[in-house]
């Protein structure tokens, strides 16, 4: 086999091997159309908010990091919320609505709280599995910031600041 027909042979499988790697790629690059229902029945369409930045945060009651997690979010939105930014939490499928309802009560949130009962939006934001697992959303639509695990709060009030100058 002459080095020609090797490089040849290393080219088509370097391109199939990334093609299979795209192709099976669950990474978002843009927010998904979705529209969320909130506990209180408010319906946000995630197209709704274009034009601002956009906290969507999968989190769980039986969460220990998502509990640690929301003093967080809450400084964020009350820091944040009157120059543009919007926030909404996402309960996942498997979170009993009354505890969300229970918690999001006892705890005094300040931002939007959704149930995702069929597991449609974590399939739509890439399979999220994890809790808490967040993202940070452009006024383009475009994700800036997708983090599985407690995210920095300085790193995300530096992100937030950025996006809201412009």
């Amino acid at each position: 086999m002459t080095i020609r027909n090797r490089l040849v042979g290393l080219l088509f499988l370097s391109l199939i091997f990334t093609a299979l790697w795209i192709g099976f790629s669950k990474t978002l690059t843009s927010a998904p159309q979705v529209t969320f229902t909130t506990i209180t029945g408010k319906k946000i369409g995630l197209n709704n908010l274009r034009g601002q930045p956009v906290i969507v945060t999968f989190w769980a009651t039986d969460c220990p990091g998502c509990i640690k997690e929301i003093p967080h979010l809450i400084d964020l939105y009350t820091r944040y919320h009157a120059l543009g930014l919007e926030m909404i939490a996402v309960a996942m499928y498997y979170d009993p609505p009354s505890h969300v309802v229970a918690m999001t009560r006892n705890r005094q949130l300040p931002y939007d709280v959704a149930l995702d009962l069929k597991a449609e939006h974590a399939q739509a934001f890439g399979d999220v599995l994890f809790t808490p697992t967040t993202f940070l959303i452009t006024p383009d639509g475009s994700i800036t910031l997708h983090k599985t695990g407690a995210f920095d709060p300085v790193e995300m009030k530096t992100l937030i600041e950025k996006l809201l100058k412009g």
